[in-house]
């Protein structure tokens, strides 16, 4: 039986979950946080329960013989050599990578290559990657890119309007991320309206990061993130699409650096700038219930950038037949839910079962009417199980 991990490395963490992939069964799941700091910490969950540790983990090459060191401890493998596949979650493919590739020598030079398009999580992968080759050198290796379902995009709608130059010597353009989790969610709704041969979806993948795509017979048209994910709708901390001049404008204004500012617009915007609360939806919710005008503020602008982005791409598709939410927020959130659909239920023709929507909490639901024009489901995303069946399919396990 053939065992595989999906792993995603981040700059300070390393995620991962193992398959059963006869039928993809999970075995375990697990993080490791705070990789670099004396207090790091190994959480790992396995027949239903969650050991937890705090110890010093130097780097990445140290968590990861601290992770497979506990599968074995633990006895949920007898041998790494029964781990035939690793699928590497990876951010940035650039314009190298339309689907998953075989991890080998050539793909990591690529991903080196395009670092600096994400220079926070590209060197993390790679990192990743040497580690678990070194230490199960007998599993194969496939990475699994987040850029890489949009690579489907026209180019009148990932060329930016600025000089062209700036795309063909600096591949200044949009690529868009969580591509993995668009592509899961598309391909589910594709089943639920029975595998009819065209189909208009829009996808909300709305966490603490978040995106919307047009996904078009199964192929992304259009999404909401750029060069980097900092564009498209307002986030947790990220603002999401602001006028270019803001930046030099408050640069000249509050004498602080360019880098600085794209921090700002990264790390102290969206929900927690406007609001001055958190970066969580639920706190931001919490608060406007007692009363928090910005908070108020907060959830209107969000709400208010999400339905933007579905009517635009209503538009470019030419209609819609359903609308899919996903991730944290989307996932989660009914009353989230129900502001956005109210928002453009007018224009769309949109009717929602309240009483299924305010039940779909973590789980698959059609929370949308009989008599709606557009159908809306919740649909909880899975990016470690498309990594795992991709690199099943190209090891040819």
């Amino acid at each position: 039986m053939a065992k595989i991990i999906s792993v995603n490395a981040g700059s300070s963490s390393l995620k991962f979950r193992l398959f059963e992939m006869d039928d993809e069964t999970p075995i375990t799941s697990g993080v490791i946080e705070r990789i670099g700091f004396d207090d790091a910490i190994f959480t790992i969950k396995y027949n239903g329960e969650k050991d937890v540790k705090t110890l010093p983990i130097k780097d990445h090459k140290v968590a990861v013989h601290l992770l497979l060191g506990a599968l074995i401890d633990k006895k949920i493998v007898n041998s790494l050599d029964e781990i035939k596949g690793v699928g590497h979650r990876v951010v940035h493919g650039g314009e190298y990578f339309s689907s998953s590739a075989i991890f080998d020598q050539d793909t990591a030079d690529k991903i080196d290559a395009i670092r600096a398009l994400a220079p926070l999580h590209n060197p993390a992968h790679l990192t990743g990657y040497y580690a678990f080759k070194e230490a199960i050198p007998t599993a194969g290796a496939v990475a699994v890119f987040d850029t890489a379902f949009h690579q489907t995009m026209e180019p009148s709608s990932y060329i930016y309007p600025i000089p062209y130059k700036y795309y063909t010597e600096n591949k200044v353009r949009k690529y868009g991320a969580h591509g993995t989790s668009h592509f899961y969610v598309s391909q589910k709704v594709i089943e639920k309206l029975g595998n009819p041969e065209h189909s208009k979806i829009i996808v909300c993948h709305l966490g603490a990061g978040g995106s919307l795509s047009a996904v078009k017979d199964g192929k992304s048209i259009n999404t909401s993130m750029g060069l980097t994910p900092l564009a498209g709708i307002m986030m947790g901390t990220r603002s999401g699409d602001v006028d270019p001049s803001i930046i030099s404008y408050i640069c000249e204004q509050t004498n602080i650096s360019v880098e600085e500012m794209i921090d700002i617009l990264n790390k102290q915007s969206g929900l927690l700038g406007v609001s001055g609360v958190s970066s969580d939806f639920r706190d931001v919710e919490k608060a406007m219930k007692e009363g928090n005008e910005r908070a108020k503020l907060a959830r209107q602008i969000f709400v208010r950038r999400v339905a933007d982005y579905i009517g635009r791409y209503f538009v470019q598709m030419g209609g819609c037949d359903a609308i899919a939410f996903t991730a944290g927020i989307g996932e989660n959130s009914f009353s989230g839910r129900h502001d956005i659909l109210e928002a453009i239920k007018e224009a769309l023709g949109i009717q929602i079962n309240e009483d299924i929507n305010h039940e779909a909490i973590g789980e698959e639901a059609l929370i949308s009417t009989p008599e709606s024009k557009i159908k809306v489901f919740v649909i909880p995303t899975d990016e470690e199980l498309v990594i795992a069946r991709d690199t099943k399919r190209l090891l040819n396990l």
